[in-house]
């Protein structure tokens, strides 16, 4: 997706220059986005004449804001799916066995801790795993993919290189690992995109679909020539990340070239693909998403059979840090719903 190529360059740019009052949420047809919130001015005090009051500057609105995720909750168990392509895929469970599943998909470049605000929201009910996409967070690149099957969104090209296709393959194999016959799909950006391809291609293995934060074909991508705080601050949080949690060096570098043809690729799920998801889905935004055109999340609410539409307000690409609470409401009322 265009959009995506975008972030990456934009992360890769700042992370190599860098180096290592929530309003309701609003689930259904778009509302009016909220203004930004101002606090008011008031003279301070002194021993000298009164001077006229000033006001203070403006306050930040929160959607250009980024307040980082806290440290993960302790996992009940943790490992490796080994998977073609010679790579091993980390994941991480939450709550209890034989509860529903859930799994919850990063963006890119990310790993699954960047869900550290949604994990104890969910997993006194359902059984949560995070997986690190390949080559992302502890989980290793191998060759890209499997020589097999369908391509970047959908579309078979019989390609070993790593795509949306290949990363939907990968989480089915963590499935199998872990004897998860049906889960539910929580996706964020890159991760919506991967949840759409599980959705097109695997949908016998999905209960739910929960897409926030993702473009369907190039279309739903905003051009943006000048890189935002908030990406500034996300870019500096995944290049620590890689730091922190890979076993070499090189891995944050490796990691975009490896998903920048991927991100690069014009190929995209169509509208028929989108069409034929049989999952109960929910497909999302902020309201003032940087990259993403909400006419298309939009759209994409009214292409899937059984969809609904949640935008959040005063939020942007990175919504469920920015309102946890109202990220996290969204997310289980859906996922509990009769």
């Amino acid at each position: 997706m265009r959009a995506a190529l975008r972030l990456v360059v934009l992360i890769v740019a700042v992370a190599v220059a860098a180096g290592p009052g929530p309003g309701p949420v609003v689930a259904g047809p778009e509302a009016g986005a909220a203004g930004p919130a101002r606090a008011a001015g008031s003279a301070g005090p002194g021993t000298g004449p009164a001077s006229p009051a000033r006001a203070a500057a403006p306050a930040q609105p929160r959607w250009e804001t980024l307040p980082l995720p806290p440290a993960m909750p302790k996992p009940e168990d943790s490992g490796y799916a080994s998977v073609p392509g010679g790579a091993r895929i980390y994941y991480a469970t939450f709550g209890k066995a034989g509860a529903p599943a859930v799994i919850l998909l990063h963006g890119g470049l990310g790993n699954g801790e960047h869900f550290a605000h949604q994990v104890p929201a969910l997993a006194d009910r359902f059984r949560v795993i995070t997986i690190d996409s390949r080559g992302q967070g502890r989980s290793t690149l191998g060759t890209g993919g499997t020589g097999t099957g369908t391509g970047n969104k959908g579309k078979d090209k019989g390609t070993d290189k790593l795509s949306y296709a290949v990363m939907a393959r990968d989480v089915i194999a963590v499935m199998d690992a872990l004897r998860i016959e049906k889960a539910s799909v929580v996706g964020w950006s890159d991760g919506g995109a991967v949840a759409l391809a599980l959705g097109i291609e695997h949908g016998g293995r999905l209960d739910r679909l929960f897409v926030f934060a993702t473009n369907y074909d190039s279309r739903g991508s905003k051009a943006r020539a000048v890189t935002t705080t908030t990406f500034a601050a996300y870019s500096a949080r995944c290049r620590a990340d890689f730091a922190r949690l890979a076993n070499n060096k090189g891995a944050f570098e490796a990691a975009a070239a490896a998903l920048a043809p991927v991100w690069r690729d014009p190929a995209s799920f169509t509208k028929q693909q989108l069409r034929a998801i049989k999952a109960r889905t929910l497909v999302g935004s902020g309201d003032h998403d940087e990259i993403i055109q909400l006419d298309q999340v939009k759209e994409m609410a009214q292409l899937i059979p059984n969809a609904r539409l949640a935008i959040l307000p005063d939020t942007s690409h990175f919504a469920m840090w920015q309102d946890p609470a109202g990220f996290n409401k969204v997310l289980v009322e859906f996922l509990t719903s009769p």
